[in-house]
């Protein structure tokens, strides 16, 4: 029986072919194709390559970690804070509200009160427990907690907060912490590499790694006082008040803001300069607040149009003076609008922000020269300055030195303000001061003094600055003070004992 193959014929044929086509080729390739042999028999020197064999660097940043982890700690603040409990849908009807009111005998619904916790973070910047954190992390707080990061948690004391920085200083009563190595703001530079060490979301000590992306950044409408350092290290919610920290752990920022359409972090963060926090804290610390020195003038920018108006040649230069305030310490130096501050003393003002920092560091009664533009010639001028009105008062509110009344023990107030009338639920043409902490177990927090209360009167006397509080209870002949405060748009006495 005959047996065909099952195998495919074509792969043979495919070589024969192959065969057939390579013999007829040989001998003709080269004169074929003239170009391709030219090409292929030329050589050319290889081209200059820089190279380096050496094992590659191990760049960490783990030891400067390693330093700052135990200076950073985790801050949750408790508050107080009203809301609404009517029934979301159709609360604003007043026919849906009266039949649920009325015909069911119910009475109309009031705000009640929640207590929120907030988390922030801090830096230990001595053994025995200061802390450095930001205003905003502790406003309005009535209970303050500190954990470290060995897990290690404590009471937190409100030393006293400075709310034209946005700074803060807590204490706990330990001894022998990790204290945080302050930097030298003024030495950081637009490249450096930083570290920014906080709690961002809860989720516990993170480290993001970016550089400087620029310093003195201001004009943000953050704070009164901007001296920014701006980075692209991540800082996110929760991160405020911690650590900015250079490239051998040393603090040269407190991490503050974001500049974010998102709500999260998108590369443009920003922290107060070392410098500027250590200030405030030292002042806070030894007296319990923050005494920024008073010229009395309204400033702007010198744009190119007001340079060439005024004709001077240093365009953008200098502070131009819109304003002197009556009877401030400007005037009676003989300041005038139109004036444009170009030194004080020996310093250049490089813009009117410049200045605004300047004054805003130096001490009241201070006797500084000021060099100034007017009329097309530099004069100079001997001014004393003054102390600038309206500052918080970061302290626990005392009777004057020497006095044994203390019915205001633990209670920290300022000057109230339009904006914070509006806050508080006050008419703007209130007069008072706002309360913004009550310790816990003073006398004030036993007869219900809450933060947030503003005092419209003490003694049956209306008052509207811190010393005129604590001159009116010195000279109390009774042994409790009688405070008529308002809260959430009504108004209630509250009696404090002296305790």
């Amino acid at each position: 029986m005959n047996v065909i193959s099952r195998r495919p014929l074509w792969p043979m044929c495919v070589v024969i072919a192959v065969a057939f086509a390579i013999g007829g080729a040989a001998g003709s390739t080269i004169e074929a194709y003239p170009t391709l042999a030219a090409t292929v028999s030329e050589t050319r020197p290889a081209p200059p390559i820089v190279t380096d064999d050496r094992s590659l660097p191990q760049t960490t940043f783990a030891p400067a970690v390693k330093k700052v982890m135990p200076s950073v700690v985790n801050i949750s603040s408790l508050r107080k804070t009203t809301v609404d409990n009517r029934i979301e849908l159709f609360a604003d009807d007043p026919i849906f509200r009266r039949f649920f009111d009325e015909r069911l005998g119910r009475q109309p619904l009031v705000p009640r009160e929640r207590r929120d916790r907030s988390l922030g973070s801090g830096v230990l910047v001595s053994p025995d427990g200061y802390i450095l954190t930001n205003e905003h992390v502790v406003d309005g707080a009535m209970d303050v907690k500190v954990a470290l990061s060995d897990k290690r948690e404590y009471s937190a004391r409100i030393v006293g907060t400075d709310s034209k920085t946005d700074l803060a200083v807590l204490k706990i009563d330990q001894t022998g912490l990790p204290a945080i190595t302050i930097g030298d703001s003024s030495k950081v530079q637009v490249g450096d590499v930083v570290l920014a060490v906080g709690n961002p979301f809860g989720v516990g000590q993170t480290v993001t790694m970016g550089i400087v992306s620029a310093t003195g950044r201001g004009n943000l409408g953050i704070e009164d006082y901007e001296d920014f350092i701006q980075t692209d290290a991540a800082i996110n919610p929760g991160n405020s008040g911690g650590a900015l920290v250079d490239a051998e752990g040393r603090l040269i920022g407190i991490n503050t803001a974001i500049l974010s359409r998102s709500g999260g972090n998108q590369g443009v963060g920003f922290a107060i300069p070392a410098n500027m926090a250590r200030n405030v804290m030292d002042q806070i610390i030894q007296s319990g607040k923050v005494s920024r020195a008073f010229l009395g003038v309204t400033i702007q920018p010198v744009t190119s149009d007001l340079a060439k108006i005024f004709k001077l040649d240093k365009g953008g230069e200098g502070a131009l003076i819109s304003e002197v305030a009556p009877n401030s310490p400007a005037e009676r130096a003989g300041l005038k609008s139109g004036d444009i501050v170009l030194r004080i003393d020996n310093d250049r003002v490089a813009d009117s922000r410049g200045l605004q920092l300047m004054i805003g560091e130096m001490k009241p009664g201070r006797n500084v020269r000021l060099t100034v533009f007017r009329d097309g010639i530099e004069r100079s001028y001997s001014v004393t300055l003054g102390e600038q009105p309206g500052e918080r008062n970061g302290s626990s509110l005392a009777a004057p030195s020497g006095s044994s009344r203390k019915t205001l023990d633990g209670v920290a107030v300022e000057p109230l303000t339009q904006s914070m009338a509006s806050r508080y639920g006050v008419a703007h043409s209130t007069k008072g001061l706002v309360v913004r902490r009550v310790d816990p177990g003073s006398a004030a927090a036993e007869a219900g003094l809450e933060p947030g209360d503003v005092i419209l009167e003490v003694n049956r006397q209306t008052v509207t600055g811190v010393d005129e509080l604590a001159r009116q209870i010195e000279q109390s002949l009774t042994d409790s003070t009688l405070l008529l405060v308002s809260r959430e748009g009504r108004t209630r006495y509250v009696v404090i004992p002296m305790k």
